[in-house]
């Protein structure tokens, strides 16, 4: 088992500590050579020939399946295709066919916007007095009562890292007559999941991020397999049908997670997600949790000794924090800018978020202490107040 990090598998720019793989995953080594080979070898070579000779069929299912194992579900548990957004509303469109009787919608506050606009769309088409509640994360448990048709959470906060206890949350929510929907944008890949063990009916996910597809690979969506055959898709889409290819006048929903198919997937994204899982072969997520608290546990502790104007805006608890640490700065738009052109790459999220992704695949320590060096010239020595760091980009 080849231990962590594991750098020589990922294209690092030199000079460069990436410090936001919770965002944007980086290159893995042979992505780039497995696409050019998708466009020349198969679609080139081969034609509308490739979708038998070249797997492009199955490779949805086969991508499917090597996310189960990173997320605890068992095999054709886990469909692959089409956004996150997308996802969102086929397992919330679903969760409430599952509780008619039921009009509220459970999130909180901190949800990824996307989440809470694709429900407030669904619920508003619907228009049968529907009520999205979003309070507070930590006050999730408390709002579960026989009203709730759903508790859809994101498992680990975009913003704060903030881990919400997902067996606790989901036996509250079954207790109550809900069903639940988790998004783990944040988690695959980046904390140990087994949703299994949860007993949640949905899950949902992107895998551009700590799964490194790339940017706009294709999402996944999970459904507990001994329900998977009662659901009726909102979006039934012809790669969702039995037999796409029978072309027939009515739909009938695939017997597996495979009736959550909407359209022709994204071949040539999905070969490079392929490919790129290649390097979880032999990673112990547990293992990898132990490294991603190591790491974000020096840098909070270097931070704060170093850059006392920064503020932990993160739970201090790593054990209910995922694999980021945000620090709250009033200049952290612009310090984060200044950051950036000094090969130090975290992001920024509104009001006043700088965010730092922990990913133990690609960094070390010597990258922690490298990184809070450049951190500390940067606040101590006001270099943020330059005017190039001050107009603020469409992509922050």
């Amino acid at each position: 088992m080849k231990s962590l990090p594991r750098k020589d598998l990922f294209e690092l720019p030199d000079g460069v500590i990436y410090l936001d793989g919770n965002s944007l995953g980086p290159l893995p080594k042979g992505a780039a050579d497995r696409a050019t080979k998708s466009l020349n070898d198969e679609w080139g070579g081969q034609l509308i020939r490739a979708w038998n000779s070249a797997g492009w069929m199955d490779l949805p299912r086969k991508v499917g399946n090597r996310i189960a194992g990173l997320i605890g579900t068992p095999l054709g548990s886990v469909a692959t295709g089409d956004t996150l957004s997308i996802k969102v509303y086929q397992a919330l469109a679903a969760a409430l066919e599952m509780r008619r009787d039921r009009r509220v919608v459970l999130s909180d506050n901190g949800n990824f916007p996307t989440d809470l606009y694709m429900a407030d769309g669904l619920l508003r088409i619907i228009d049968k007095g529907y009520e999205l509640r979003t309070p507070a994360p930590q006050d999730v448990l408390s709002q579960i009562d026989d009203s709730v048709a759903v508790v859809m959470l994101t498992h680990v906060d975009y913003r704060s890292g903030r881990m919400h206890d997902m067996v606790q949350i989901t036996r509250a929510a079954h207790a109550a007559g809900a069903v639940v929907i988790w998004d783990l944008a944040h988690s695959a890949g980046a904390v140990p999941v087994d949703l299994t063990a949860s007993n949640a009916e949905f899950a949902i996910g992107c895998t551009y991020k700590y799964l490194n597809g790339g940017p706009g690979a294709p999402a996944f969506i999970y459904v507990r397999p001994d329900i998977v055959e009662g659901i009726q898709p909102t979006l039934s889409g012809w790669l969702g049908h039995d037999a796409p290819f029978a072309m027939e006048r009515s739909y009938r929903p695939a017997m597996s997670t495979e009736r959550m198919r909407v359209g022709t997937p994204s071949i040539v994204q999905l070969t490079i997600l392929d490919h790129a899982l290649n390097v979880w072969d032999g990673v112990d997520m547990d293992e990898m949790r132990r490294a991603s608290i190591g790491l974000s546990e020096q840098f909070i502790a270097e931070v704060e000794t170093r850059c006392p104007s920064l503020k932990l805006a993160s739970p201090r608890d790593p054990e209910t924090r995922g694999s980021q640490v945000s620090f709250a700065f009033e200049h952290g738009y612009a310090a984060m800018q200044a950051l950036i052109d000094r090969g130090v790459i975290g992001d920024f999220r509104a009001p006043d978020i700088m965010r730092f992704g922990f990913t133990p695949l690609f960094l070390d320590e010597g990258d922690v202490m490298a990184a809070v060096n450049v951190l500390e010239e940067v606040i101590s020595k006001q270099i943020w107040r330059d005017p190039k760091y001050q107009t603020q980009s469409r992509v922050t």
